[in-house]
């Protein structure tokens, strides 16, 4: 478990300037993924790319894609003072350790959970911020994405 002191600070940067505002509300959405997948399916993701899933994996895939279609590529929400800044990394990381977060999604998107949204396609190079848990990275990720901001967090 990671923590990020308060919420609205990482990494010395107030997160409220780094949203897009809503209404009162911001709206910012966040996907964890491994380094090595990231650069394997740079520079869009779409679950179609993806192989070696396990049976509760092709046992989703085949409800989202009755359901809706598609398999679409899974995304948390964050909702203030409901699903905070905290819980969509804290979650984003248990699947890579590198996440990236998102002012806009492209359309159609889809509502799967209550903290859950679903897209076709992840253009990452339209990301807006980069958080990653390794320092070793960092280069790297700026090379790939030279104008996106790049915020390490620390355990």
């Amino acid at each position: 478990m990671f923590t990020l002191g308060i919420s609205k600070n990482v990494a010395g940067k107030n997160m409220d300037n780094y949203c897009w505002k809503v209404g009162d509300d911001l709206a910012m959405f966040f996907h964890g993924i491994d380094y090595k997948y990231l650069t394997l399916h740079y520079p869009v993701l779409s679950p179609r790319q993806s192989r070696g899933k396990n049976k509760e994996q092709l046992a989703d895939r085949r409800h989202l894609i009755e359901k809706f279609g598609v398999e679409p590529v899974h995304l948390l929400e964050y909702i203030r003072g409901e699903y905070t800044l905290q819980d969509c990394l804290t979650s984003c990381f248990e699947f890579g350790d590198v996440v990236l977060a998102f002012r806009s999604l492209p359309l159609p998107f889809w509502q799967l959970s209550r903290h859950e949204i679903g897209v076709v396609v992840l253009d990452m190079r339209l990301a807006r911020w980069i958080f990653t848990k390794k320092h070793a990275h960092i280069a790297k990720l700026k090379k790939l994405f030279p104008h996106i901001a790049l915020i390490e967090v620390s355990d």
